[in-house]
């Protein structure tokens, strides 16, 4: 039946679609800059000229296996469909966290354009569609690292600019823990948080601000080794330490506030590009000390204050965080300053929903939280000692293509993740000299571009600030507008931001 049927195709029509899918593949390859795809051509001009390939052969039998396999095929053409295009032109991401608040919020689901910046081609690319990393419910790899092609990106309509919101993949996710309690977490931090634990119990008293950089250098080396060898021999808590390949590590949304080239510097909490300060976002966040007045922080969550937390964009995540300053921050001697213990807690708020929480009597006393105030945990290098916070950080050169800078043992450890890992070089300090690929190197040129990320939620944000430069090569894309979003703190309609849906990310500033 099928052979009778396509006796009766018409040539010209068979030759017209072929030539036309043809052209819209050749367009699709020149593109890519990729000539590899070539070798698709003679199975397009089987599907519609020669036809000596069974495509559909499964129409041709009857009962269970025709109903099965016609399924199957239509299933396996929508994974093969969402795949392409989540590869090159857009995806889907949702918001799950606060650290773009109140810009971007948790529960909002972006469609974010490939085409904007170029999409790259799949450094990985045997993965299961629509998974990142890990298959669910089996809690293994959902993809396989070989074949693993080296970076590169088709041509897109721009570049990354300044203040643009961008998606992209995790710079520290390179070195993981495998459980899934844990992968989630930032392994370098994680190590070096319990490598200076160990070291200042075995140095009580050490003062790394007397040491020379290259003490330091060594402090630090001993850090490492002794976190991870606490993370691998706790490998039933932790999972053993894995890696991902760039393209598949999570996707994290920021701000990009800093461009190659540029020099950043973070002065009582506002950005500095070049010396001259960028202008923050709209509804930038930071974090308040908060005096109740006659209401508690269960009040706060109740209906009867429902309608103030949505006009003021207070979660109940926010209002949760006021239990911390009594509570973790005093057990883990994150306290700087115990004034700041008059106060019921902190919280992050916009300026607007500061200054209305006091205007109405809600809070009898509110003040800005500082870096002098309590503990944000260290800053990025990890391996040095800056005395840079989260309030007050840098300066810091942001390394650009082409670029070149002197290396020292001071500005090291700033730039030892761009050239060992995410360039691919080996470098090591022999003797108090820099050597890369076995060379003694005074200086390095840059092959990649890299951008300084920050969530609008200061306070709140895993950041460029505690984990460093984003390289172009991690850059995912560009989120266009919001197409639903739904408030995690409300169920059933009540919980759909109808005045989100839809709305322009560009117009979010």
């Amino acid at each position: 039946m099928i052979r009778k049927d396509q006796k009766k195709l018409n040539p010209k029509v068979q030759w017209a679609k072929f030539i036309v899918v043809t052209v819209l593949y050749l367009l699709f390859l020149l593109w890519l800059e990729s000539w590899l795809g070539l070798i698709v051509l003679p199975f397009i001009f089987d599907a519609y000229i020669t036809k000596k390939i069974k495509w559909q052969w499964w129409k041709e039998t009857e009962g269970p296996v025709r109903f099965i396999m016609s399924w199957v095929d239509a299933i396996v053409f929508a994974l093969v469909a969402v795949y392409f295009i989540n590869l090159f032109f857009f995806q889907n991401y949702v918001i799950p966290s606060s650290s773009l608040e109140k810009s971007l919020l948790t529960g909002d689901y972006l469609f974010v354009s490939k085409v904007s910046y170029g999409p790259r081609i799949p450094q990985t690319p045997l993965t299961l569609p629509l998974t990142q990393h890990t298959l669910p419910f089996f809690n293994v790899k959902s993809y396989i690292e070989v074949p693993h092609w080296e970076y590169r990106r088709a041509k897109g309509l721009g570049e990354v600019q300044l203040n643009d919101i961008v998606v992209f993949n995790y710079p520290s996710g390179d070195t993981i823990m495998s459980d899934i309690a844990y992968q989630a977490q930032d392994y370098y931090r994680t190590v070096y948080t319990f490598g200076t634990g160990l070291m200042a119990q075995a140095h009580p008293g050490i003062d790394l601000g007397k040491m020379s950089v290259l003490q330091q250098r060594k402090f630090y080396d001993q850090a490492y080794a002794l976190g991870r060898d606490y993370v691998v021999k706790n490998a039933g808590r932790f999972g053993i330490i894995d890696s991902r390949p760039t393209d598949r590590r999570e996707n994290y949304v920021k701000r990009c506030v800093g461009l190659p080239g540029q020099t950043l510097q973070i002065k009582n909490k506002i950005v500095y590009l070049d010396g001259k300060p960028n202008k923050e976002p709209e509804n930038v966040q930071y974090k308040y000390f908060v005096k109740l007045n006659g209401v508690s922080v269960a009040d706060l969550l109740s209906d009867n204050y429902d309608a103030l937390r949505k006009e003021l964009g207070i979660s109940d995540e926010d209002l949760k965080e006021l239990g911390s300053l009594h509570g973790y921050d005093i057990s883990a001697g994150n306290v700087l300053n115990e004034q700041a213990l008059k106060y019921d807690g902190y919280m992050p708020l916009t300026k607007h929903a500061a200054t209305e929480l006091k205007r109405r009597g809600i809070a009898k006393e509110i003040t800005p939280v500082t870096d002098r105030d309590v503990y944000a945990g260290p800053c990025y290098p990890l391996n040095a000692f800056t005395n840079w916070t989260g309030d007050n950080y840098g300066p810091i050169w942001i390394p650009a293509k082409g670029k070149s800078i002197d290396l020292t043992l001071a500005n090291l450890p700033i730039y030892e993740r761009c050239i060992k890992v995410y360039e691919g070089n080996d470098l090591q300090v022999k003797n108090d000299k820099i050597y890369i690929n076995g060379k003694e190197a005074k200086r390095y040129t840059f092959k990649l571009d890299y951008y300084w990320m920050m969530g609008d939620n200061r306070h709140n944000s895993a950041d460029s600030r505690y984990w460093g430069f984003v390289p172009e090569d991690h850059i995912v894309g560009k989120p266009l507008f919001v197409w639903w979003s739904s408030d995690p703190d409300r169920r059933g309609l009540s919980g759909v931001r109808w005045s989100r849906l839809f709305k322009w990310v560009d117009n979010i500033k």
